[in-house]
């Protein structure tokens, strides 16, 4: 059995032994955090550094439904993108702080009789707190005929597909199409665009799932049409992202000289990135692609899907031509000329946006997505989450990068840290590891969790690649057990 303490300082009381402290009786908190991405680590770190300060004293277990930890710097952060990865090694060092438990295969339910399903309540009385750092597992739909036709696939989806994630191994995009459509005019929508058109040297160096790895490589697209609803001004890539464009091989890139004109970039008003955007979008448009190049990724601005086509799959996307017009709150919007443009393809891949889903038990906004919170606080919408807490996406929608989320989970840690110091700990009704592998017979430790990020480093280093992916689900639990 794992011991969460092996090769660390053991406090000599235990977790949940009482202390004595100036004839006052304490124990420490317990938080439990639902979610093992970036807003969940960022968390998990500032509870940590204010029980090693002057703050409760705390302790935290992470649970996932997955085996792995990073949440989308493992399954969606673009295999291409090493140096955005390198994170993790900041969540590594949080994992094996004082205090940090991390459970695996462990999900948040509403029927305790499931093996593997936790449910909130029984979380509530185990422990002090709960922080839901559960992100944005959907995607927002484009509400057009055709849409579930096969070959039209949400991005989340397909980035899944290809960074290995356990849902997503069976997806089979058809990658014999010349062309690929992809919606959105966001990084989402250029990392899947680009990986796409990646030369097979370039993907071999990645940590690309196995099986994707030998589709995009065996695949027969060419094109890759990047379409926004509104213009490039409003387009949200960030500058990074599209200067890296002009570096890859064999790729050329088209962008309208009319989308973009001369003296776009020159309006002091807009934001500096932006500005920086349009120039490189100008610099595209003013040299063209390049001739030679054996791959091409287009931009086409003020375009929104009207409808998809195929006799059982997807065969055309029809897009509708847009204007941009001013409303009296100064809100750009994208309206509907009448215009249409008709593209063969056989895969679209939408990349509108992604979106929360419902957790049981816990309230949750329909409209945005979100669960509803005041700087993080749940309780402050209603008297029966007093104890509960959210960071990350669910919180604030799907916006930001990576290190947005930091700040974001120092906010709700404040509140969190405040509202223990005037609460009584709770008390373990049993040993919460002895009941989580009672109920969660597939459950995957920290020490489970090092086995498998162990072995998939070693399978990378003979072929230069960073790690190869265990992705079945059985694989992944014999791998975790040495």
């Amino acid at each position: 059995m794992w011991r969460p303490w092996a090769g660390r300082v053991r406090p000599a009381a235990g977790w949940a032994t009482m202390i004595r402290v100036e004839n006052h009786t304490t124990r420490p908190h317990h938080v439990a955090i639902v979610g093992s991405g970036p807003s969940g680590f960022y968390a998990a770190a500032a509870l940590l550094d204010a029980a090693a300060s002057e703050g409760p004293d705390v302790r935290v277990d992470m649970f996932d439904r997955l085996a792995t930890p990073w949440g989308l710097v493992r399954a969606g952060v673009a295999p291409d993108h090493p140096k955005i990865k390198s994170v993790s090694a900041q969540y590594d060092k949080t994992a094996r702080r004082e205090g940090f438990r991390f459970f695996g295969h462990v999900h948040l339910g509403d029927d305790p009789a499931e093996p593997g399903v936790v449910t909130r309540d029984e979380l509530l009385e185990r422990y002090d707190a709960i922080v839901y750092a559960v992100g944005s597992q959907t995607e927002r739909r484009l509400g057009i005929p055709g849409e579930d036709l096969p070959g039209s696939i949400a991005s989340v989806d397909f980035v899944g597909w290809y960074n290995g994630h356990p849902d997503y191994v069976d997806l089979a995009p058809p990658l014999d199409t010349e062309r690929v459509v992809v919606i959105g005019a966001g990084n989402v929508a250029l990392d899947v665009a680009r990986m796409v058109l990646l030369t097979e040297a370039d993907l071999r160096a990645t940590d690309t799932a196995d099986h994707a790895l030998d589709a995009l490589v065996g695949s027969g697209v060419r094109e890759a049409l990047i379409c926004g609803r509104r213009g490039p001004v409003q387009a949200s890539f960030t500058t990074t992202e599209l200067r890296e464009l002009a570096d890859i091989d064999d790729l050329g890139v088209v962008v309208d000289p009319e989308q973009v004109p001369a003296g776009i970039a020159d309006d002091d008003t807009l934001a500096k990135g932006t500005r920086r955007n349009l120039e490189i979008l100008r610099g595209f448009a003013e040299s063209g692609p390049d001739p030679d190049a054996r791959q091409r990724m287009e931009f086409r601005f003020y375009r929104s899907p009207v409808e998809i086509r195929g006799d059982g799959k997807v065969e055309e996307i029809v897009l509708g031509v847009n204007r941009l017009e001013t409303d009296d709150s100064g809100r750009t919007r994208a309206v509907d000329t009448g215009e249409r443009e008709t593209i063969p393809t056989g895969l679209v891949l939408r990349a509108v946006g992604y979106r929360g889903l419902a957790l049981p038990g816990v309230p949750f906004d329909e409209d945005t997505g979100t669960v509803p919170h005041t700087e993080g606080r749940i309780g402050e919408h209603s008297d029966d989450h007093r104890r509960e807490y959210v960071v990350g996406w669910i919180k604030r929608g799907p916006t930001g990068i990576i290190g947005t989320n930091k700040k974001d989970a120092n906010e709700t840690v404040r509140h969190l840290l405040a509202d223990l110091a005037e609460q009584t700990p709770v008390e373990h009704p049993d040993d919460v590891e002895d009941w989580l592998r009672d109920r969660c017979p597939d459950l995957v430790d920290q020490t489970g969790w090092e086995a498998i990020d162990a072995h998939e480093r070693g399978r990378g280093e003979p072929g230069g690649r960073p790690r190869v992916k265990v992705v079945d689900r059985d694989e992944l639990i014999k791998v975790s057990r040495p």
